[in-house]
């Protein structure tokens, strides 16, 4: 479990650097230019805040590997982030328009991906926690 525990690290840092190419991507400066400044600096905030937040995540796995599943507290951690990371895709379904993807390559192409790895998080984390403590 270390192991997974460990490439989630790398893959979660990787993804919280890539939240620094959303405003550009997804072109921000023309797409929030009519709405008011609070709201787009929450975009903006709260974007960044994210990134943080998965970073960190990401950083715990990769160098708290053994921690997480050789402890109480790791443990109860782990069931914390596959909860969180259970919910994040049902987001991926249930908060997303499929017309944002369906019948588009590459949408399509990044809704399995991002599926897929949503659906991994969640497993091993929670696998970490089923493991550890016998059930």
């Amino acid at each position: 479990m270390e192991l997974h525990l460990e490439i989630i690290g790398c893959l979660l840092i990787v993804l919280s650097l890539i939240h620094f190419v959303f405003p550009r991507y997804f072109q921000w400066k023309d797409e929030l230019c009519n709405i008011s400044l609070i709201n787009k600096q929450m975009m903006y905030i709260h974007t960044f805040f994210i990134s943080l937040a998965v970073f960190l995540m990401g950083l715990l796995c990769l160098t708290s590997a053994s921690e997480l599943t050789g402890t109480s507290l790791g443990r109860k951690i782990a069931l914390g982030l596959s909860i969180f990371w259970a919910f994040r895709l049902g987001v991926q379904f249930f908060g997303y328009s499929s017309s944002l993807w369906m019948g588009k390559r590459f949408e399509t192409m990044v809704h399995v991906i991002f599926s897929f790895l949503w659906a991994y998080i969640t497993i091993v984390f929670f696998l970490v926690f089923m493991s550890a403590t016998g059930i």
